[in-house]
This record gives structure tokens, C-alpha cells and sequence, in this order.
């Protein structure tokens, strides 16, 4: 079977070796049938990074294909739009150049690249699988809210959205509320299939030594992106209310707001550390080392069940949750893994944190049932199995 896998978010494609990607796993899954014939098709240009890649790694019995786009200096900025627009026009042209494949799964958004790869499947009687990892322009309204306006600006967006929703064979999403969002609009496919991003449990275990922590500090992890959607600041301000020196707060990523959360923390005179985007066998040597992880959402975020809260799970940490999203708060709520906070209430992280601090039976309870979700709900080995059943 001839499968392209198109993605313009592929994280580091200069290194395969330690890309965490959703779709490098799966296409990595996808190769073990020698039948299968695997195509990448990604951009040059590196989101997290703002810069073009300096190479393109290899993947054993993958095809990488990394097409140009132009690059944009912020997440939400004119530039970003003329950018994916170009990235699709270059996957339009060379799909047309290409064999016709047998199946294309596609990621969603950007809107633009998986727009035009429905139309090419569509034209040339290809299957077409959707993967919705975030909701557009749901997403962007959350940065450029403003009533009434917002839904005319966006309303293209929005239209763009349900045209690619109404074409997909069939839909996977990262959670069921993505899900739903397409199956609404969706007359082809009435069971969608709803599998976490996850961790593999044996390469999340495999990463990490067995080092005991060399201090009595409590570590406070947040894993992710720096970003306007996250506030580190309810986390920061919670922080400095409890007093206590031996909290330390470890945060690990990248993005537009890290400087700010980090000079707020050094204001506020907290016990801080921000380390930078790690390579992600690093990053889960620091994770299994601390004793509590933060997920600090802004209120009116469209996000999910997000990268970060697998990686927690794994990792078997207690969570302070403060996002609004209601399937993971239910998640949370049903394995008894962590605390559901009111979002952006600096009183209620107060006091779930002083709670785990204090309370060292709770906090490895809690971490027991984290665990037991990761391993339930985010193993990768496991629940990615549904996919490859779409491929049979």
C-alpha cells in the first residue's frame, strides 16, 4: 500500500532519533508491513524554532519530503497565513507529480495544506484520513477575542475547517471534543476514532536512568510550550504565596512568552529554573525527578487532551490542573491522579499545592493512579493500534 502522511508540523527533522512526533511513530508503525510504501511529506521551516531547518534527517524505510515555505516570525502574525498558503501550493504541485497513493492521512490544521490535500483526494478518488490535533480557527480566536468581530474575521477559517471535516473518509482527533467539532459537519464518518498523542511506556522508561533525586526540594514540573495560551503566571503567583524555598519550580520548553514567565519568576523571587527546550530523553530524566506537574491553561482555550498531560501520566506525577477542558478534567477526576483547579484562581492552586506538598501519602497515591492512566490511556504501543486498523 502506497500511504503519504502529510504533516507540516513534524518537530525536529534534522533528528529522528529522538522525534517525538505522532507521525514519525505512526509511520514508523506503518513500515513494520513490508508491504507498505511510507511517504512523509512535512515543511522546511520549523515552527518551534522559527528557522528553516539546517538539513532533513533520515528515517529508516520512510520517505522524508520537506517543501518549502517562506516562515513567519510569530504564531499569530499575517506572515504565518502567507506562509501556509505557499506550503500548499508546493504539496499541491508535487502531489500531482507523484504516483497516486492509496491513502492520505493527513494532520489538521494547518488548514491550508490539509485543504488542499482533501481537494487532491477527492479529484483523484484517494482515500482520505484526517488527524485533528487543534481546533482553527477556535484556537486563534482565544489570542484575538473581540465579540462579533472575531466571528466575521475568522468566519473563512471556519468555513475552510468544515469543508476539510465534511471531505475526510474517515476522522482521527487527539480527543473526543475535536472529534465531535468534526463529526458534526461530517455525513461519511459516524465513529470517529479518538486516540490521545501518548507516550511509548518503553521508550519513556527506557530514558530514564533510575537516579534518585540528590535533594530534599520539592520540583514543581511544567513541560511545553511558552506560550500566550499558558499561565505560568496563576503557577508563579501560587508559588510565592506558599514561601517555601524548597519548591522549586522546573519548567521545561520553549516559546514566545518564555523570557517573560522567566523574569516574572525572578521578580516575584521565586526558586525558578527554565531550561530551554530539552531533547526529549532529557526532558524525561527531569520529569521523573519531580514530585508535582502544573497544566495552567488560560480560560476560553480550545485546546485538549495536549502533548504535556501524556508525558505526566508516564512519568506517574499528581497534576494541578487548572485547564477548562472538561474531558481531561474528567480523566483526572476518574483516576484520582491530580487536582482540578478553577482556571486562573491563584487561591485554589494555592491550595491544591499546599495540599500535595504536605501531604506525602496523597501525593504518591496520586501518583500511582497517574501511572495507571498512562498506562490505560496514553501508551502509545497500545492505543495506536486503532489507527493502524484504519490502514487494514
Amino acid at each position: 500500500m502506497d500511504i503519504v502522511i502529510v504533516s507540516q508540523y513534524l518537530r525536529d527533522i534534522e533528528n529522528f532519533e529522538e522525534n517525538n512526533s505522532r507521525f514519525v511513530y505512526l509511520a514508523k508503525l506503518l513500515c513494520r508491513d513490508t508491504n507498505n510504501h511510507v511517504e512523509i511529506i512535512t515543511s522546511d521551516f520549523n515552527h518551534a524554532g522559527k528557522k528553516r531547518f539546517n538539513s532533513i534527517g533520515k528515517l529508516e524505510n520512510v520517505k522524508i519530503t520537506a517543501l518549502h515555505e517562506s516562515g513567519y516570525p510569530k504564531n499569530v502574525c499575517l506572515k504565518r497565513f502567507v506562509s501556509h498558503k505557499e506550503l500548499a501550493r508546493n504539496v499541491h504541485d508535487y502531489l500531482l507529480k507523484r504516483n497516486k497513493p492509496d491513502v492520505c492521512y493527513c494532520a489538521v490544521p494547518s488548514l491550508d495544506v490539509a485543504d488542499i490535500v482533501a481537494d487532491y483526494c477527492k479529484r483523484n478518488n484517494v482515500r482520505f484520513i484526517i488527524d485533528i490535533q487543534d481546533l482553527w480557527p477556535e484556537a486563534f480566536k482565544m489570542v484575538f477575542h473581540v465579540p462579533i468581530i472575531s466571528n466575521l474575521i475568522f468566519a473563512p477559517m471556519k468555513k475552510q475547517a468544515d469543508r476539510i471535516y465534511r471531505s475526510a473518509d474517515h476522522i482521527v482527533a487527539v480527543s473526543k471534543t475535536y472529534a465531535d467539532r468534526a463529526v458534526a459537519v461530517n455525513k461519511k464518518c459516524k465513529l470517529p476514532t479518538v486516540v490521545y498523542l501518548g507516550s511509548d511506556r518503553e521508550n519513556f522508561n527506557k530514558n530514564f536512568d533510575g537516579k534518585c533525586k540528590k535533594n530534599e526540594e520539592i520540583l514543581i514540573a511544567y513541560v511545553g510550550s511558552m506560550s500566550a495560551s499558558y499561565d505560568l503566571t496563576s503557577i508563579i503567583d501560587a508559588m510565592v504565596k506558599i514561601k517555601d524555598r524548597h519548591v522549586k519550580l522546573l519548567a521545561m520548553g520553549d516559546g514566545a512568552f518564555k523570557e517573560t514567565f522567566a523574569s516574572y519568576s525572578k521578580e516575584r523571587g521565586i526558586n525558578a529554573e527554565f531550561t530551554g527546550k530539552l531533547p526529549y530523553p532529557q526532558m524525561i530524566e527531569h520529569l521523573k525527578q519531580c514530585d508535582i506537574a502544573v497544566n495552567p491553561i488560560h480560560k476560553g482555550s480550545a485546546g485538549s487532551i495536549i502533548n504535556k498531560v501524556g508525558d505526566y501520566a508516564m512519568a506517574g506525577l499528581p497534576v494541578i490542573n487548572t485547564q477548562e477542558c472538561v474531558e481531561y478534567r474528567d480523566l483526572l477526576a476518574q483516576y484520582k491522579a491530580g487536582i482540578n483547579c478553577e482556571c486562573e484562581n491563584v487561591g485554589d492552586i494555592v491550595n491544591a499545592l499546599k495540599l500535595l506538598i504536605d501531604d506525602v501519602e496523597l501525593r504518591a497515591t496520586m501518583g500511582r493512579n497517574s501511572l495507571k492512566l498512562g498506562i490505560e490511556r496514553f501508551d502509545r504501543a497500545i492505543s495506536y493500534n486503532e489507527i493502524l486498523e484504519l490502514f487494514k
